[in-house]
């Protein structure tokens, strides 16, 4: 029984996932790339190929509390991935005579099934462990406070992620004491332990350790208040010394660096040629109409690295020499009748587009701040320069999240950093494809800060 309490939903599951991805991928190729051809050669290095890049993408690392978006986001990766790969092959093995459009049908062919498979077995283990109570992980958890209380909440309000939380430990005051915990967790079987560690000291989680190693219990540890270890650590050996780096930034990654600046030309140069090509000769006739002076505005920011670079809008504003110093606040008299319709509509930030495809920012990042701001932010708010380890965005996970525009207190600003950061940390490019469209809705609804 240990094989289906180790790893994810079963010991099992993984390579029957392995052996229905392959079926598919070889049978879709005999049946519509190959047609008659010899499909041996093809079979082995294609097969070869998808298991190398399943263990490089960690195609297969869905575990019960996976959310549906990283599944998307995996599944992505591989798709682009195997895509390369068998047109490398295509151009390194003439005699099959591929070609690209096929090749192309021949991979979205392909990935239908296995998309569909993926979620079918993700809902459908959600739905056996609601409605049948099966495939269950029984849970304690030692130490009480306001976050081992949020755990212990979760657990009981979302039955479909498998969890059985059996009780909680309260160490402090003598109330339960360690030998207590260690033989409920065996006199009932626990499968995991999750552990606060603010409420333990160094002794007890040397002793809560080598209990759950000799033991096979897994162990999972809380984040303390200061809240190191709610990072993505990555563990790696210099020779035989273990580090660990605290902040893991997938766009250092050279694949996802990739992706992101190809998506970033397509989608940038789509909107000038599009959009920007017909709309900049209406927005400029508007603004010179009402006022005096550019069509557009310019002004330094900070970007990647903290590198400054010019930023460009449609001008909005009256020419005044505090453009560069104060942003616009609610009812601001330098504010235009046309510059408040493009501000509202977000309009005034199309230009970007262009730096977007010159590379100084992204579609989606950080927003980048004034010189002079940026400056004053980072003496007095914490992990505020983190922002500068990407490049800036048009939009970003913070904007679509209610911290757009002025920043009227200090909880505004430290509010975007937050969320700027966990977008650093957990960047893909379905994030990227949400935030956009939800900035699309919220230009359409129009939003309160937006003035």
């Amino acid at each position: 029984m240990s094989l289906f309490k180790q790893g994810r939903y079963s010991g099992y599951l993984r390579p029957i996932s392995y052996i229905i991805d392959l079926i598919i991928i070889n049978g879709i190729a005999v049946l519509y790339l190959l047609k008659g051809k010899d499909p041996i050669v093809f079979s082995v290095v294609i097969s070869i190929g998808w298991i190398l890049l399943s263990v490089y993408s960690q195609f297969y690392e869905v575990y019960r509390y996976t959310r549906p978006i990283s599944i998307l986001s995996l599944i992505v990766k591989q798709f682009i991935l195997f895509l390369l790969v068998i047109f490398a092959f295509s151009g390194l093995y003439h005699e099959l005579h591929l070609y690209p459009r096929p090749i192309v049908k021949y991979a979205l062919l392909s990935f239908l099934p296995i998309i569909i498979f993926k979620f079918t077995i993700y809902y459908l283990l959600q739905k056996y462990r609601t409605s049948f109570g099966g495939n269950y992980r029984t849970t304690v958890i030692l130490g009480v406070n306001k976050k081992t209380l949020a755990l212990d909440n979760f657990f009981n309000k979302n039955p479909e992620y498998g969890y059985s939380h059996k009780k909680t430990f309260n160490l402090k005051n003598k109330m339960h004491s360690l030998e207590d915990c260690f033989q409920y967790v065996l006199e009932e079987g626990i499968d995991e332990i999750y552990c606060s560690i603010s409420e333990l000291s160094n002794s007890q989680i040397a002793d809560i350790v080598d209990f759950a190693d000799n033991n096979l219990k897994i162990l999972k540890f809380i984040p303390d208040s200061k809240e190191i270890y709610s990072k993505k650590l990555r563990y790696e050996y210099y020779d035989y010394i273990p580090i660990l780096t605290l902040r893991n930034i997938p766009l250092e990654d050279s694949v996802n660096t990739f992706i992101k600046r190809g998506f970033d030309i397509l989608f940038s140069s789509f909107v000038i040629v599009f959009l920007l090509s017909w709309l900049t000769p209406i927005i400029a006739i508007l603004i010179k109409i009402e006022s005096k002076g550019t069509i557009f505005f310019k002004q330094s920011r900070n970007g990647f690295n903290y590198k400054e670079f010019d930023c460009y809008k449609f001008r909005s504003m009256m020419p005044n020499k505090d453009a560069h110093l104060y942003q616009a606040t609610r009812g601001d008299q330098r504010v235009t009748k046309v510059g408040k319709f493009i501000r509202k509509t977000s309009i005034d930030e199309l230009p970007q587009f262009f730096n977007v495809l010159f590379g100084d920012m992204s579609v989606v990042g950080p927003r980048p701040h004034m010189v002079s701001h940026t400056t004053m932010y980072a003496k007095k708010i914490d992990k505020f320069m983190v922002r500068h380890f990407v490049k800036p965005g048009i939009t970003g996970l913070a904007q679509t999240s209610g911290f757009r525009g002025e920043v009227e207190t200090d909880k505004d600003i430290i509010g975007r950093v937050k969320y700027d950061i966990f977008y650093i940390e957990n960047w893909s490019i379905l994030l990227d494809m949400k935030i956009i469209i939800q900035t699309f809705i919220n230009a359409i609804k129009g939003d309160d800060k937006a003035y």
